[in-house]
């Protein structure tokens, strides 16, 4: 088989995770602002936590999945992280308001809050919630380039296919929550819809390195 046909498999799995990683990122941010707009209300704040947060989930993500991948260069290991994170995110409805309550009630109820905590408190809770689970998956791309790039040579377009594959499923996220899933579920479903989905890229990735390699013999 010709070198192009060889690498076609490989290639679409490893956009394919690219894709729902970029996906599930950006619903979780935009979703996560209208979670976290019910306690700490709807100023400017609030976005820009939730979007600052997410950019620095996203460089920690990128530098350790770059890391991991190049000690691992396994695609099953990355199961060992995306089944728990799968598992916190649905469960995020279930803990998150422990922990915005911690972070509103330990201002006193008799005096207003000061106005830099007003502006930090929203970025702690996004961080507490989001950070984790956006960190995992903001690893699936430098990973999927580590295992598509099996030929130095080609490092250059396997990377900017898979970071394409991310970008627009980062950009399919923020319309799809934003004009559908937002309108149709409640957000406690929303994160068990994405909770299952980060599983079930966990579960592909247990198999990944076999349709890999049977890629790239073929």
């Amino acid at each position: 088989m010709d070198e192009g046909k060889r690498g076609l498999l490989p290639g679409m799995i490893t956009t394919g995770c690219a894709f729902a990683g970029g996906f599930i990122i950006m619903v979780l941010e935009i979703v996560g602002v209208r979670y976290l707009v019910m306690d700490f209300g709807g100023s400017f704040y609030v976005w820009i936590s939730q979007i600052g947060v997410i950019m620095i989930a996203l460089s920690l993500g990128y530098y350790l999945g770059g890391a991991l991948a190049d000690r691992f260069q396994r695609a099953a290991f990355l199961t060992l992280l995306l089944i728990p994170t799968g598992i916190g995110t649905a469960l995020i409805p279930k803990f998150s308001g422990g922990i915005v309550n911690w972070i509103i009630m330990r201002h006193p109820a008799d005096e207003s809050i000061p106005l830099i905590w007003q502006k930090l408190d929203p970025a702690f809770g996004s961080a507490l919630i989001f950070l984790l689970p956006c960190l995992v998956l903001g690893m699936l791309s430098p990973y999927m380039v580590r295992l598509a790039a099996t030929r130095l040579s080609h490092v250059g377009r396997v990377s900017g296919t898979i970071y394409a594959a991310s970008t627009l499923g980062s950009v399919t996220g923020v319309f799809v929550s934003g004009y559908v899933l937002i309108n149709l579920m409640r957000l406690s479903h929303i994160f068990y819809l994405s909770g299952g989905l980060i599983c079930l890229l966990g579960l592909m990735c247990l198999f990944m390195d076999r349709w890999l390699d049977q890629g790239n013999t073929e």
